[in-house]
């Protein structure tokens, strides 16, 4: 009798139907757990959407709608009613407690300024530590607001670590008042030839900018002292 081979089609359906038996028996066998798995997957899906939608936004509303009147406080000077409020508004403090950063990453620009300006440069550079914002020129204002609260803590190494910083951030004409305020640092800190390199680079990259405009007096000071 003759030797009956299988055709590689034939082969091709019998492997296809023994995968679909071996799949509806794993389906039979796990089934319900595949399911309950199914079922938290979409259960924690509406959680989250339903808490950004009904927790979250309406948060983030509130919190930009009540920064309101403690930025109109902070851009009048009004630096103790931008921190504290009144007994009708919220201050940056009470926001921050309230809503973090929900209304965005200025609140703790605006409550680190707001301590600077009122001689509390510790608590400055706690609040301006936490921005993290992504516009460049308010990052750099930020780095360049931590050297002024460590000058005047007197930490001037750190000063003029920040100062660098806030340069490099912004590589603008802003940095120029940045580098002079590094210079001035480095000076303080008994670091002439630092201070040299800051006025030299101003002069070099920013001979427009006002302060590149008098940075000559800073070089000639410095080397004639030398």
């Amino acid at each position: 009798m003759a030797k009956i081979t299988k055709t590689e089609e034939e082969v091709r359906q019998q492997n296809v139907v023994e995968a679909v038996s071996k799949t509806e028996q794993f389906f039979k066998e796990n089934g319900k757990f595949i399911y309950s798995a199914v079922i938290c997957v979409l259960v924690v899906a509406l959680c989250v959407l339903a808490y950004n939608r009904f927790v979250l936004q309406p948060k983030k509303v509130q919190a930009t709608d009540q920064m309101v009147r403690a930025e109109n406080w902070f851009l009048a000077g009004e630096y103790e009613l931008a921190l504290n409020g009144d007994e009708n508004d919220l201050g940056f403090e009470d926001l921050i407690k309230k809503y973090g950063a929900k209304g965005g990453e200025s609140v703790y620009l605006y409550a680190g300024i707001s301590k600077l300006q009122l001689g509390e440069p510790e608590e400055a550079i706690q609040y301006l530590k936490k921005y993290n914002g992504s516009d460049p020129i308010m990052l750099a204002k930020a780095q360049a607001c931590i050297g002024d609260a460590y000058a005047d803590l007197e930490n001037y190494a750190e000063a003029v670590n920040w100062f660098q910083k806030a340069a490099k951030t912004s590589d603008n004409a802003l940095a120029a008042n940045y580098l002079l305020k590094a210079g001035i640092a480095a000076e303080a800190n008994g670091d002439a030839q630092k201070a040299l390199s800051f006025y030299k680079e101003i002069k070099d990259k920013w001979a427009n900018a006002p302060e590149g405009m008098e940075i000559d007096k800073y070089i000639t000071r410095i080397e004639n002292a030398e």
